[in-house]
């Protein structure tokens, strides 16, 4: 039972980490209405910039300098290309992410390679944060998991308890009232763009060294993102913690699992899967398939499940009027 705890602790601070990545393009999709499909990318090169900066300033100085640095990268791309775009439907601008984002992937297989860089945990952030049935919980971990909550608190209370955030939430759900008052909706756009790039520069970042920085981190991550915020519902924060939460801990439990669907099954009193040879057919391969196998493909199975069920997501279908 402890050993279970301990996955579920690991599978808690993986799903932070996807919920800090995912906070951010939930809220770029609330305010602008288009998918960012570079912000994957954003993650990869908050990784790649935290790694490089430390090695001239230390991890530590790298982790304050990656979300600056792509928070500079996002404002550039949303003035000189997604504010051009604007007029033209949001096709051109979900169309324009893309191409960005294979852009950012490209420059940082030419600057840095395509393998991996040796971006490890600082020597003051490993070790044992506490132990379970003999397993260390690593402190790293619990690092992530703090950062995650901080960076999320700060951008709850900036959101919900200054005047910027009121301008924020007026420009999402009244943006000609907003304008008319004085307001510059446009930079206002920006400034969203810019943190939630900032968000996923952060995510990269301390999750770099946790995971592997290299150019597929991109595609990797982007992927199980959008399975994350679509699961949960698009444009709903909420929604994004709760598909963040069950894609990790789906995800981290299935590789701590050591077995398949048909010993689980016989644990719960049916026998007969377990006796079903793995070579007679599609079935009894799949109930014989190890699950920590499987673990990369589970996110998708529970998308397309949530999608047959429940297209609009696990929580209800938000309107802009309450998507913060």
């Amino acid at each position: 039972m402890e050993a279970l705890a301990l996955s579920a602790l690991n599978g808690l601070s993986y799903s932070l980490l996807l919920f800090l990545l995912a906070s951010g393009l939930t809220l770029i999709f609330s305010l602008l209405g288009v998918l960012n499909f570079a912000h994957g990318s954003f993650y990869m090169l908050g990784a790649y910039l935290a790694w490089q900066s430390g090695q001239w300033l230390g991890f530590w100085g790298g982790l304050l300098l990656a979300p600056l640095g792509v928070a500079v990268v996002a404002t550039g791309f949303e003035v000189g290309v997604l504010r051009r775009l604007r007029s033209q439907g949001h096709l051109p601008e979900l169309l324009a992410t893309f191409a960005f984002g294979v852009v950012l992937v490209e420059a940082a297989r030419l600057l840095w390679g395509g393998g991996s860089v040796p971006y490890a945990i600082p020597a003051s952030l490993q070790g044992p944060l506490f132990a379970l049935s003999g397993v260390d919980f690593p402190v790293y971990r619990g690092f992530v998991m703090a950062t995650a909550l901080a960076a999320l608190a700060l951008a709850w209370l900036l959101l919900w308890r200054t005047r910027a955030g009121l301008i924020v939430q007026a420009a999402l759900t009244h943006a000609p009232m907003t304008s008319a008052l004085g307001h510059d909706v446009r930079a206002v756009q920006t400034g969203v763009f810019a943190v939630g790039g900032a968000l996923a520069g952060l995510a990269g970042a301390v999750g770099g060294p946790l995971l592997v920085t290299e150019p597929d981190m991109a595609a990797q991550m982007g992927a199980l993102l959008f399975a994350v915020i679509i699961i949960g519902g698009l444009g709903s924060l909420r929604g994004a913690l709760l598909g963040a939460l069950l894609v990790g801990e789906v995800q981290t439990l299935a590789v701590a699992v050591n077995g398949s669907l048909a010993d689980g099954l016989q644990r719960l009193g049916w026998n007969a899967p377990a006796a079903w040879p793995a070579s007679d057919g599609i079935l009894p391969s799949l109930l014989h398939l190890d699950l920590a196998r499987a673990a990369p493909l589970l996110p998708y199975v529970l998308l397309v499940g949530v999608l047959a069920l429940r297209p609009q997501g696990l929580t209800r279908a938000l309107s802009r009027d309450d998507a913060l």
